[in-house]
């Protein structure tokens, strides 16, 4: 009896057991395809490898992010990942270019000024009517300030830029011959006029190398942990060691265009960005490539720039011109 009682015990002990290694055995070998499977389901399986390759790249990417943001960084390889940025970001906008509309270094000095604290579109959409209107220093010095005002209110601050572009104006017919002088020096003595306005109009007119510093730059350059300044003019210091000179209005209009269309201020599209590789900020925003994809915006996003009359390069690259004020915007 007791060896019976063995043999049983044994027994109920192994049949559970050879029946998880055959489960397991089953479930180790491969899955035949179900007969029928199509040719689109196979290509949709296909595909979903791909997403998941290219989501694991990201993800690599972004571990080599989080590593450079756990460990100190030096000042010289924060200098050559600043520099390996710039030339990526060369290759995403080698059109980059400055988004207001001028033909002149006076009509860039004015729709610098009015851009202040609203978008180069809604300058360009009003610059036209300014400068029929009042296309000489010495036109714009002798304006009514009441109708200036009301050419220049879809800008914003219409008073406060009244007065500025009424006070530049004087000065360069004054002091200056009606002519916009080609120096820092004087440029700044303009009212209204600051080191930022200077140096667009050096670099984009005069072909002076300049940093302009606006709220974009400064953004993405703490972003990218270049400098911890809040200041312009000290991040334009900062930034100037960085780079050779030769590439400082360039790399302006790049970084700038990379803030105002991925690296934006509120939902960075942290999953679109071409150089989340190299960013310690990475995370940021938004990390799923599909949902980031959404919140591209210009021609990154299939949408119109921000000048009417843009360079031929944009338009080359898919670009599309804005719309005059008060039209529709085709493709938005």
């Amino acid at each position: 009896m007791a060896v019976s009682e063995s043999v049983e015990s044994v027994e109920a002990v192994s049949k559970p057991r050879k029946a998880a290694a055959k489960t397991a055995s089953a479930a180790a070998k491969p899955k035949k395809p179900k007969s029928g499977t199509t040719d689109t389901e196979a290509a949709g399986t296909k595909a979903a490898g791909a997403k998941k390759a290219a989501g694991a790249k990201k993800a690599t990417g972004a571990k080599k992010a989080a590593g450079r943001a756990a460990k100190p960084e030096s000042h010289l390889t924060m200098v050559r990942r600043a520099r390996k940025i710039n030339r990526a970001l060369a290759e995403v906008y080698p059109y980059a270019h400055p988004e207001l509309d001028f033909e002149d270094p006076f009509q860039l000095l004015v729709a610098t000024v009015l851009s202040a604290q609203t978008t180069d579109l809604r300058v360009n959409q009003t610059t036209p009517a300014l400068f029929k209107a009042y296309p000489t220093p010495e036109d714009m010095a002798a304006a009514v300030p009441e109708e200036l005002e009301e050419i220049i209110r879809p800008t914003g601050f219409f008073r406060a830029k009244a007065r500025s572009l009424l006070g530049l104006s004087a000065a360069l017919r004054d002091n200056f011959g009606g002519e916009v002088p080609g120096r820092i020096e004087d440029l700044v003595t303009l009212p209204g006029v600051g080191r930022k306005t200077a140096n667009v109009v050096l670099g984009n007119y005069f072909g002076v190398p300049g940093i302009t510093v606006d709220t974009h730059f400064g953004r993405l350059v703490r972003r990218w942990k270049w400098t911890d300044e809040e200041d312009p003019v000290k991040v334009e210091a900062v930034v100037a060691e960085i780079f050779p000179k030769s590439e400082w209005t360039m790399l302006s209009h790049r970084v700038v265009f990379h803030g105002r269309r991925i690296c934006h201020s509120r939902k960075p599209a942290c999953g679109a960005c071409p150089i989340a590789a190299l960013c310690p900020s990475y995370g940021l925003g938004e990390t799923d490539p599909e949902k980031a994809e959404k919140l591209l915006k210009y021609e990154k996003g299939g949408y119109p720039g921000q000048r009417l009359k843009p360079p031929q390069s944009f338009l080359d690259a898919g670009g599309k011109p804005a719309p005059p004020m008060g039209a529709a915007p085709a493709g938005m």
